[in-house]
């Protein structure tokens, strides 16, 4: 049988993803479908009642796929529940009556590339660790490219004086990042891009400054927090978001240490996931003297639901207002939209009075 392979959808990073596995296995790739209401319909329809909102969208992205004609499944697992939840999924998705081969990359937030060059091996019996090696290094150059880019997009569009440009510049870019023919292609026309990013007109004075925090899935899918980026630039605040995929991948165990050490008065335990990250963030954000900060994460998440009482504390001990969203496949974007407006109304008015 043909094999082709399919992954989750996760916000902008399909692109690297799609990138680095069409050009490491010798087999057709499917894209994911873009994350729709069908998606968490399929998700929450075939999932326990409790389970977090990442499980939801993830399964209903496999079993879309699936009906699309995928036939491998490729799991990236995580470092909280979601860790073990490739095996729940598999017998959900069997129980539907689908064929297909699961590959699981990550248990319990830890990989092992022996085990890693194994899996991909019964896709691809012509798979090449040298040839993987180099796209690989592409595809970690990419993700960092994209993030950089991304963060500069945060600051700034909600002050382009153009509407959309900012977002019509990104799409161009990443259009142009899935055609890339190599290391310094990729590296010219991200150059090439962050000069056109500067020269986008903007006007941007003595602006609001929110930073979010919070569960890594639900921050990093737009859909899954209804694009809250987008609302908050709506109201002309700057946005600032610590999570994405290069800091999962490569600044994680470095920073989580600067974290502990400003997080020790608070809780001497680790908390799971990225709880206890969150509070060193949001005490960074009191001591760097932010209008507010955004804590977001799906229903059930475990580890962010423990640290909210924490998170509580420190707001009260820097005066850093803080608002609380959790989301899952019921939550009413009228409802969001109505939480931002008294938000934004709340900390206008405390910068006015100081």
């Amino acid at each position: 049988m043909k094999k082709v392979v399919t992954y989750p959808q996760m916000g902008d990073y399909n692109v690297p993803i799609y990138y680095l596995l069409t050009h490491i296995l010798h087999c057709e790739v499917k894209k994911p479908l873009k994350i729709s209401d069908r998606t968490v319909e399929l998700g929450n329809k075939y999932s326990p009642t409790f389970v977090c909102m990442p499980f939801k969208y993830t399964l209903g992205t496999f079993l879309e796929s699936l009906e699309d004609g995928a036939n491998v499944l490729i799991q990236l697992g995580g470092g909280c529940r979601y860790g073990y939840y490739y095996a729940l999924q598999q017998e959900i998705i069997k129980e539907q009556g689908y064929t297909f081969e699961f590959i699981n990359l990550v248990t319990e937030g830890k990989s092992d590339i022996k085990k890693i060059i194994k899996e991909f091996r019964k896709i691809d019996s012509h798979f090449s660790i040298l040839k993987s090696a180099y796209y690989l290094f592409i595809t970690t150059k990419m993700i960092k490219y994209m993030d950089k880019i991304d963060h500069q997009i945060r600051k700034n569009i909600g002050f382009e004086q153009k509407k959309g440009e900012h977002l019509k510049l990104k799409q161009e870019m990443l259009t142009r990042f899935e055609q890339n023919k190599g290391y310094f292609h990729l590296f010219f026309t991200y150059l090439s891009y962050k000069r056109k990013f500067k020269k986008i007109k903007k006007n941007k004075e003595n602006c609001l400054k929110v930073g979010i925090i919070g569960e890594l899935y639900t921050i990093m899918e737009p859909f899954a927090n209804y694009d809250l980026e987008i609302m908050l630039s709506q109201y002309g605040i700057e946005v600032t978001r610590f999570t994405n995929a290069t800091y999962l991948l490569f600044q994680k165990k470095k920073r989580v240490k600067k974290y502990l050490k400003k997080v020790g008065k608070f809780s001497k335990n680790r908390l799971g996931a990225d709880a206890l990250d969150n509070v060193g963030r949001l005490v960074y954000l009191g001591e760097k003297g932010y209008d507010g900060a955004i804590h977001i994460k799906s229903s059930f998440c475990t580890p962010e639901i423990g640290v909210m009482p924490i998170l509580r504390r420190v707001s009260e001990e820097y005066k850093i207002p803080l608002l609380f969203f959790s989301f899952d496949t019921n939550t009413s974007k009228v409802g969001i939209e109505t939480r931002i407006e008294a938000f934004y109304d709340m900390i206008e008015m405390r910068k006015q009075n100081e």
